[in-house]
């Protein structure tokens, strides 16, 4: 089901399995400028989903936002092939199946300007690039951070708690353990991302932020410094 967010603006969740943990993994719909859909990491296709999103208007572009959040970008590839498909550096050698029109910022996306800004996060192996809406102030990231608050189930919640995500805005000790792979770039492209408009905050896994989210990101990233010698 499709909640609004900010005008323009709608996320759609679906539970999922990770390592055994039960968590929910997040969809979101940005209307652009000339009234056409952007869809951030789409969800498995269903005729609900897909009359959800028609009714809202034409998807005109595809946003597989890092090297993980694409595993349902062909079924919404192949229902709307006149969508254009965004996708990072490095995706169609691990989904050869995959046509993808453009890759992240590397050039300007014209049906983006004056209303999404691009933020790719340098040194991080996940090769995730963020979005800022500028009208709404919100940031719209995939697993840059996480926020799935207190899970009841059992290994859920134990997992979440060793990992150091449990009941807070933050990022899984296993993706800061092993996918920096140059710490001094992903600081600076943090504190890039720090410096935008937004104060929402929309994650791949777990709940929104209705505010404080810059907050929020920048207390999850504290860890983040460079390594010296």
């Amino acid at each position: 089901m499709l909640t609004a967010i900010a005008d323009g603006i709608w996320i759609d969740s679906s539970p999922i399995r990770i390592l055994g943990t039960a968590l929910t993994a997040t969809m979101t719909i940005l209307r652009l400028n000339d009234g056409g859909l952007l869809v951030h990491s789409p969800l498995a296709m269903s005729a609900e989903r897909r009359a959800a999103i028609d009714a809202l208007g034409p998807v005109r572009h595809l946003y597989a936002p890092n090297l993980y959040h694409h595993l349902s970008l062909g079924d919404w590839s192949a229902t709307f092939p006149a969508a254009r498909v965004h996708g990072p550096r490095g995706l169609t050698k691990k989904r050869p199946d995959l046509r993808v029109d453009r890759i992240h910022h590397e050039q300007p996306e014209p049906a983006f300007a004056d209303l999404i800004d691009e933020h790719p996060i340098h040194g991080f192996r996940l090769r995730e690039c963020a979005l800022v809406h500028r009208p709404s102030g919100t940031l719209v990231v995939a697993d840059l951070v996480h926020n799935v608050g207190r899970p009841r189930d059992a290994w859920t919640s134990l997992y979440t708690r060793a990992m150091g995500f449990h009941g807070r805005v933050a990022l899984s000790r296993i993706i800061r353990w092993t996918a920096f792979s140059d710490r001094a770039a992903a600081r600076q492209s943090i504190d890039q991302l720090l410096a935008a408009p937004f104060d929402k905050l929309i994650v791949g896994h777990g709940e929104p932020l209705s505010r404080g989210g810059k907050q929020a990101l920048a207390d999850a990233f504290t860890w983040l410094r460079p390594r010296h010698g």
